[in-house]
Formats: structure tokens, sequence, C-alpha cells
């Protein structure tokens, strides 16, 4: 099983590098395939929410991981996917014309977010996405006539030729293949000329401008490829929850988002699945640790920000390449044991040539 593409130089590049890969790829999408016989419907339900997130994350993944753009503001891409899928589901537009509308239409408000972008970065373009996404957030609770307000707004189930789509079953397969055609997109998408110039970027913003990189094209390019992938993953997250309000997508889902990238590993295809497995399992495990918990402690109300503050300082500070990271570092001392050298996986202190260039 080898999906092989050529390159502009003639040379080959596998998608799936070895039959190792290959096996475990094919016996994962096996078990995703048959989910709904032997999971239950909590279960099947929970992996549907993990695709969910794990979409918005490989959209985040584009913007921050790849080309290097701080946001604190995605939610309100999610946030515009949901609701221009939940209107024009409500006026009888069919499934697959409606999540191109999510995508097309969150690319558009990616486009206006990304060129005023242009000017600030770092810290400073953090803010001025995290700005973006209070906006977003009034706009969709004083814009009654479309979206409802506070009051919030049902999403109809999904039609396809006339067939209603409403069944948890139907949702989990929409879901499981949205999120392989993104990811496929993704991988090539950073396999390409404009992937390659994204990383540059993202490296030093100086060596690439010298290389011939058009700064200001390339960024706003990249903040509308990834507002449209986020966008999708808020059409399914709209059909999803059969409901959404303006205070679904606030402060609070954004910084879920990073968490998500952070947690998983910044600059990865695997870390956006790992971080939407993080985001989705880390509530019940605080559910249940309550339980282990003196009462003034359990019943705090803010235990769970307090719990994901901690968790994200923590991966900051001692493991910056995230859950994959850690994996990988996990499979080196596998694959050399048992002639690893001592302290070989030591943290060491190391800068970007962004930082050199300064």
């Amino acid at each position: 099983m080898r999906f092989i593409f050529k390159t502009d130089y003639g040379q080959d590049i596998r998608v799936v590098k070895h039959g190792g890969q290959a096996f475990w790829y094919s016996l994962l999408m096996a078990a995703m395939v048959t989910a709904p016989l032997w999971a239950g419907d909590y279960w099947l339900s929970q992996i549907s929410f993990v695709l969910v997130y794990a979409i918005a994350g490989l959209g985040l993944m584009v913007l921050s991981g790849f080309t290097g753009l701080a946001s604190i503001g995605h939610a309100a891409f999610l946030g515009v996917g949901a609701y221009v899928q939940a209107w024009f589901s409500a006026k009888g537009w069919p499934f697959p014309l409606t999540m191109a509308m999510a995508a097309l239409l969150s690319a558009a408000v990616g486009v206006v977010v990304g060129l005023p972008a242009l000017r600030v970065k770092g810290i400073y373009l953090a803010i001025a996405t995290l700005s973006f996404g209070f906006i977003v957030e009034e706009v969709l609770a004083r814009w009654e006539s479309v979206t409802k307000g506070n009051a919030g707004m049902s999403v109809v189930s999904p039609q396809f030729f006339g067939a209603e789509l409403g069944s948890s079953e139907a949702f989990y397969f929409i879901a499981l293949g949205t999120c392989v055609l993104v990811t496929l997109g993704v991988i090539n998408l950073m396999r390409s000329a404009t992937g390659r110039a994204f990383i540059a970027i993202r490296d030093s913003e100086v060596s690439a401008q010298s290389m011939g990189i058009h700064l200001a094209g390339y960024k706003t390019l990249a903040f509308a490829l990834s507002a449209a992938i986020v966008g999708l993953a808020g059409a399914l997250y709209a059909h999803k929850l059969r409901f959404i309000s303006p205070d679904q997508f606030g402060i609070v889902q954004s910084i879920d988002l990073l968490l998500l990238v952070v947690v998983g590993g910044v600059g990865s295809i695997h870390g956006a699945f790992l971080g939407a497995i993080f985001l989705i399992t880390m509530p019940q495990l605080i559910s249940l640790g309550k339980d282990w918990l003196p009462p003034a402690i359990g019943q705090a109300a803010g235990l769970q920000a307090v719990v994901y503050g901690g968790v994200l300082m923590a991966f900051v500070l001692f493991e910056p390449m995230g859950l994959y990271g850690r994996w990988l570092k996990v499979r080196t001392w596998l694959q050399l044991f048992p002639f690893y050298r001592r302290g070989m996986f030591k943290r060491q202190k190391s800068f970007t040539k962004s930082e050199r260039l300064k």
C-alpha cells in the first residue's frame, strides 16, 4: 500500500514511508470504519468529537504550527462555519453545498483578518486575533435576524439527495470522511511549494523574503486556508450539537484549540489528533479524579481551568514538542534499546533562526 506523488524534480514522495506504517494505518482505518459495530453510542459520540476537533486542530496547525503565526481567536472561524452551516441548512440547501459555503465564507473572513494582521507579529498578532474573536462573538450575539442572538439557533439534520442523515452513525462517517480528506489535503499541502514557503516563513521571515517568498501573500493564504479548515470543523460541530449559541465560540473555545495544538505537538499532523484526544478525554479524567480529591478542591468551580493551565505550562516548560514529541523519543529509545546512551534525551537549550535574526 503506497501512495506515490511525483515532484517537479522527478523524485518520488511516499505518503506512507514503509510497510510498518502501511500496516498500522490500515489497522487504524479498519478500526475506525468498523467503530459503529464495536463502540457504543457514547464512545461513538466521543470519537466523533475527536474527529471534529482534529479537523479544527489541523486548521490551526497550518497557521500556527507550520507558518508560525500566533492566533488566540480561532474559535471565531469555528463559529462562522457553524452559523453558516446552520443558516443554509435551514434554507434547505443540500449538505455538500452547505459545507462548501461554510469553508468559503470562513476563508473570506480569514482573509479579512489576515490583511490587517500583516503589519504585526508575535504577541501583537495574538492580541489582534483575540480582539477579532471578541468582535465575531459580539456580531453573532447582536445579529439576531440571522443568528437568533443569545437565544441560540437550532440546526437541522444534514440532507443529501433528499435523504436525512440524522443518525449518530451517519454523522460519524461524515466526520470520518471529512477528517481523512482534510488530513490528506494538509499532508500534500506541506509537501508542495506553498507548504515549504509556509515553513520558511516560520523559520525566518528575513531568510524567506530574501529567497523571493512574498510574505504578505503567503501569510494571507495561510489565514484563508486555516480559516477554511476550521470552518469545516465548525459546520460539523453545529450538526453534532444540533444547537449553537454565541457563547460556545468565545475565548474559552479559542484557548481549548490553542491547548490542543500545544499539547499535541506544534508543527505535526499527528499532534492535531493527539491533542484532540487529550481535549476530549481530559474532562472525563478530571471528573473521575474529583472523587479522590478533598471536597474543597474536587468541588471547586475552576478546577478544570486550573488543571488545563497547569498542563499547558508543564508542556511548554518540559516538553515543548508535545505528546508527539514525547512519542518520538519513546520510539527512538525502543529502537536503540539496549544500546542507547545515557542522557541522550536530555533537553538542551536552543533557539530558532528567526530569534537569531531579529
